[in-house]
């Protein structure tokens, strides 16, 4: 896995709306044209949590960790890992992060908050 394949989402053939999941068919139009597109990973901070209290071992072994909601210049939303001082309304950029063997989607600050 490369960092582009984190960011390989589905776009309606039909309306053109953005989606992170996996959906049948889009939610904005109904359509099923959905196809497979790269995103630019260029994004917005929505909200971000540091987490403390990780839920298994493996990640009680990485506490504290950032996670963030970024909304994608493409208008879907993705969860991912940030740095520590990215803040909600940072311009940030997807890339591939990899911890401990994991790929992993990460952010990063696009410019100084």
């Amino acid at each position: 896995m490369n960092a582009h394949d984190l960011l390989d989402l589905q776009c309606c053939g039909d309306c053109g709306a953005w989606w992170a999941l996996r959906p049948y068919a889009c939610a904005a139009c109904g359509g099923t044209a959905l196809q497979w597109q790269r995103s630019g990973g260029l994004g917005v901070v929505l909200a971000r949590s540091d987490v403390h209290r990780a839920p298994d071992a493996f990640w009680r072994a990485h506490v504290p960790y950032t996670l963030v909601l970024v909304r994608l210049e493409e208008g879907a939303v993705l969860m991912g890992h940030a740095d520590a001082g990215v803040e909600i309304g940072q311009d940030v950029v997807g890339r591939a992060i990899s911890i401990d063997g994991r790929e992993l989607l990460g952010f990063k600050a696009r410019r100084p908050p």
